[in-house]
């Protein structure tokens, strides 16, 4: 788990994110930008932010199962909204996948993504404790 923390004299987050995090021992992996799609490339959740934030957390959630990882694991986000006034929102699903000490996390407001259906996008860069590393089973390229 990343050691996250807020700092002193550093405004407190007000959301499901901490002000900076160490980077704990273990390997690490930077995961691209997910969106709201399911495994079969279908957009998900057209209209509904919490369902999209939901699937691409799931994305991210099983990028990291795949080498081992865990969303304990992720020290940093950063979060692309096509819309700011969805924060709260995305914050409350993102309490569903966290639990503190939170990633530490940037948040940019965007015109739009790839496809005009996708709300959201993110990425993360996680490290994971090398007694946990495993081969990703599938799509490795050399």
């Amino acid at each position: 788990m990343a050691n996250a923390f807020n700092a002193p004299g550093v405004v407190k987050p007000f959301g499901v994110f901490s002000s900076a995090a160490w980077q704990p021992e273990g390997k690490v992996l930077h995961i691209s930008g997910h969106v709201a799609q399911d495994p079969d490339g279908n957009s998900v959740g057209v209209g509904d932010i919490r369902v999209q934030t939901r699937q691409v957390l799931t994305n991210i959630q099983n990028v990291l199962a795949s080498v081992g990882g865990q969303m304990a694991d992720i020290a940093k986000v950063t979060v692309f909204l096509t819309d700011m006034s969805t924060l709260m929102d995305v914050h409350a699903v993102r309490a569903e996948f966290f639990e503190q000490p939170y990633p530490a996390s940037t948040l940019v407001e965007v015109s739009q993504l790839v496809k005009p259906e996708w709300l959201i996008e993110i990425e993360a860069v996680a490290v994971i404790p090398f007694d946990r590393v495993k081969t990703p089973g599938s799509q490795l390229f050399p």
